[in-house]
């Protein structure tokens, strides 16, 4: 059985290996990107089964009507990616408001409104997958991306949620967690803060993090997609690249032992 999915950001990085693994195989695919020509690829390619939509997702109205042009084109909407994004790089002192809001606007609510759009068509169904993708940064935290942390931590909040409100309709929901990719997420991709001398020795120290040395390959998420898309019962969350695992097991053994460590005050607090 063929799939139809819809995925925003399908010009480059995971929505375009995405984007072309599900029409190699087969599936029709509605891709968004900001620039309509930066998909004329994929359209020229596959002239049936691709349709290509110019959508900026921080236009709730654009992003409600692209979602019902997709449905209707293709008769089903089976699965939903929500992959546009960016992350903007600034230590938490120097964002600005316009960059703090930029960045939610993009990564959360240019999320929610795709989801929201999706979910009357999908309970209809009563099929269908929410796919939200989300990040190692979704999880932990490191300096000088706080912002780009809020927006998906936040992302991560509203779809456990969704999944527990959802599940009863057929529609399940996955969140993405990729570590380091080769993509150009912290190149053309990001935006920065103007950056203040106090913290430069953070930010040398940021830069060197090793999972950057040891990025994935985009092109290998393929499989991985296609396979967390066609599971039974596909998962609530899952890593994409080596590294997530080791990282996410620090922080969340750590939360755990100063939890313990702190129950008797945690407990004074409750009274009687």
């Amino acid at each position: 059985m063929s799939k139809t999915w819809f995925i925003t950001g399908a010009s480059r990085g995971f929505g375009r290996e995405w984007a072309e693994a599900a029409l190699e195989r087969g599936d029709s695919v509605a891709g968004t990107a900001r620039k309509l020509e930066t998909l004329d690829t994929l359209r020229d390619e596959y002239p049936e089964t691709f349709l290509p939509l110019q959508l900026d997702v921080t236009d709730k109205d654009a992003g409600f009507a692209a979602v019902n042009t997709a449905a209707e084109h293709f008769g089903a909407l089976d699965v939903v990616i929500n992959n546009a994004g960016y992350g903007h790089f600034g230590m938490v002192e120097e964002l600005t408001e316009v960059e703090a809001r930029a960045q939610l606007e993009t990564n959360l609510f240019g999320a929610l409104w795709i989801t929201q759009a999706a979910l009357p068509i999908m309970r209809q169904q009563g099929s269908g997958h929410i796919i939200q993708v989300s990040s190692i940064g979704g999880i932990s935290a490191f300096p000088s991306v706080g912002i780009y942390h809020a927006s998906k931590w936040a992302l991560e909040g509203f779809s456990q949620s969704l999944s527990l409100e959802v599940a009863g309709f057929g529609i399940n929901v996955t969140l993405v967690e990729p570590g380091g990719f080769s993509t150009d997420w912290s190149g053309p991709s990001a935006t920065h803060s103007e950056q203040m001398p106090e913290y430069s020795d953070i930010r040398q120290a940021a830069a060197n993090r090793p999972s950057a040395n040891n990025p994935g390959d985009p092109t290998a998420t393929r499989g991985a997609i296609l396979k967390v898309v066609d599971a039974e019962k596909p998962p609530l969350r899952i890593f994409f690249g080596t590294d997530p695992l080791a990282i996410a097991m620090k922080d969340y053994e750590s939360r755990l032992a100063t939890w313990n460590e702190w129950q008797p005050v945690s407990i004074e607090a409750h009274g009687h």
